[in-house]
């Protein structure tokens, strides 16, 4: 059993039942009490990421749990990282490094030697914070998943932790998901859970109150909570679940229309969460070729397959509609795998990622990239030094980001480079320009996520492009995270029980003998 700080659990009925905003909530009121806490996944899967300021690899959603309880980012935090790169086959991240590429049935059998890397970096968390809250994945009534499991029950085994099951109301069907959950896990597996919490609730709770008792009384387990359902809360999401979901229909009355493509193998959409946040933007995903429309800025993202979804760019007829778009003058933004997708030709001789040794780009900006073994994972300080279309009036402005690539895109002849001059990369000091920017300004590329984040460079960016359109921009206000943090906080603040939840983490509340 591991010794150390105290320790919190929360486990769901599924993926998406808000078990990782939950965790940054608890993160953050603990930390308001004074204690030292730090946030922990064993193992998680998406292409949402981050660098840490040594160059480490870690889920999103980590990272902002480790940001609500104030603390920097750190591996040990998301010690194995599953990046998908097709259906059935994901690249593992471990420790914040690449390790090795497997298929699904591959990787279970792997799980057995990553189980150490787990626990000993739990075991490093406790030793260092007062409290560890950790969050499940999926489901811990996965059953065909159970032997090897090493990131739901197991955890709590090891860890001796009491574990809060949380549901989803607002999906329905919440009673029979905690009902069925429990009575799916082992008695001994049963015995770890000490509470359930309804979350994402919205109406009369007179009407939910008959159902609280009568769960409780069925599963012997109380209720320590029902969250409502949080409004327009500004905390990056690492499921691209959210993307799913249909936006608020106001906002086609803003000013401007921003058409992101939905590439299958997505990375790190959360790059696009600050214009969403723009009471003058109206922010799109698309998937189809007749839902691209006449946008007033078109962005490629970031994927963890390039060529790969270049092919399916291809294929939906959404490439000819890009490269159409652009030469009418619209404008077009590519982060990282949609950077390299603008160029003139991707190549792979290595075979880093495909069994092309080199496809043709959509040729709207003049650069070629080549594939190389080594992942680039930098936290960037910059200074754009490109000033015109849609960066007009951002020359000499800085900001911050992080590169994730495997890629690397030099200038050729033609190039209007700079876009960025990389002034600082995993804190060394450093002359490396970034992008390319087209002859009129208004189609550009870039390694750096998290452009959007600076509001100078996004607020200028949106002005030039409304300006452009000859309508009024109304720009929002900066992104301040730490405010949602305690809007979080204050939540569960007034909706747990957090007296019974301070009794089921006191030192030896929980035994576990294997």
């Amino acid at each position: 059993m591991s010794r150390g700080g105290r320790v919190l659990m929360i486990q769901g009925t599924a993926s998406s039942v808000g078990k990782s905003l939950l965790v940054a909530g608890l993160c953050r009121l603990f930390r308001q009490d004074g204690y030292r806490v730090a946030p922990f996944k064993a193992q998680n899967m998406s292409n949402n990421s981050y660098v840490t300021a040594t160059g480490e690899e870690m889920g999103r959603a980590q990272v902002a749990q480790s940001e609500a309880a104030g603390v920097a980012p750190d591996v040990r935090m998301n010690p194995v990282l599953l990046k998908p790169e097709a259906d059935h086959r994901s690249q593992v991240v471990v420790m914040g490094r690449p390790a090795f590429s497997l298929h699904g049935g591959d990787f279970q059998a792997r799980k057995a030697h990553l189980w150490p890397v787990v626990a000993g970096a739990l075991d490093s968390l406790r030793r260092d914070y007062d409290i560890v809250v950790i969050e499940g994945a999926g489901s811990p009534a996965e059953i065909n998943l159970r032997a090897g499991d090493i990131v739901n029950m197991r955890v709590a085994r090891h860890a001796a932790a009491p574990v809060l099951l949380a549901g989803d109301i607002d999906r329905g069907g919440v009673f029979a998901h905690l009902y069925g959950t429990l009575a799916l896990l082992e008695p001994d597996e049963r015995a770890l859970v000490r509470g359930l919490i309804i979350n994402k609730f919205r109406g009369d709770r007179s009407l939910l109150d008959p159902g609280l008792h009568m769960i409780a009384q069925r599963t012997g387990v109380p209720v320590v909570g029902v969250v409502p359902f949080l409004r327009d809360l500004r905390i990056a999401d690492e499921d691209a679940v959210v993307l799913e979901a249909p936006r608020d229909p106001a906002a086609s009355d803003a000013a401007l229309d921003v058409a992101v493509v939905r590439l299958p193998r997505i990375a790190n959409f959360d790059d696009f969460d600050p214009l969403s946040a723009e009471p003058d933007v109206r922010l799109r995903y698309i998937s189809r070729a007749d839902e691209l429309g006449r946008p007033d800025l078109i962005v490629l993202p970031g994927t963890k397959s390039t060529i790969a979804d270049l092919a399916w760019l291809r294929a939906t007829g959404l490439a000819g509609k890009v490269v159409a778009a652009a030469s009418r003058g619209t404008a077009v933004l590519g982060v990282c795998g949609g950077y390299q997708m603008l160029g003139d030709e991707v190549r792979d001789p290595l075979h880093v990622e495909s069994s092309e040794d080199a496809v043709p780009g959509l040729g709207v900006l003049p650069v070629v990239t080549d594939f190389e073994p080594v992942k680039a994972t930098h936290q960037v300080g910059a200074e754009v030094v490109a000033g015109i279309g849609m960066l007009d009036g951002c020359a000499g402005m800085t900001v911050r980001g992080y590169e994730i690539h495997m890629g690397r895109t030099p200038a050729t002849d033609g190039t209007f480079r700079p876009f960025l001059v990389l002034r600082q990369r995993s804190g060394a000091p450093s002359d490396h320009h970034d992008g390319a920017v087209s002859a009129s300004g208004w189609v550009v590329g870039t390694y750096l996520h998290g452009l959007f984040d600076n509001h100078a460079v996004r607020t200028a960016i949106l002005a030039n492009l409304a300006r452009r359109k000859g309508v009024a921009f109304r720009p929002g206000t900066p992104l301040d995270r730490s405010a949602e943090y305690d809007r979080l906080a204050d939540c569960l603040r007034a909706e747990l029980d957090l007296s019974a939840i301070h009794d089921m983490i006191k030192p030896g509340a929980v035994t576990w003998v294997r």
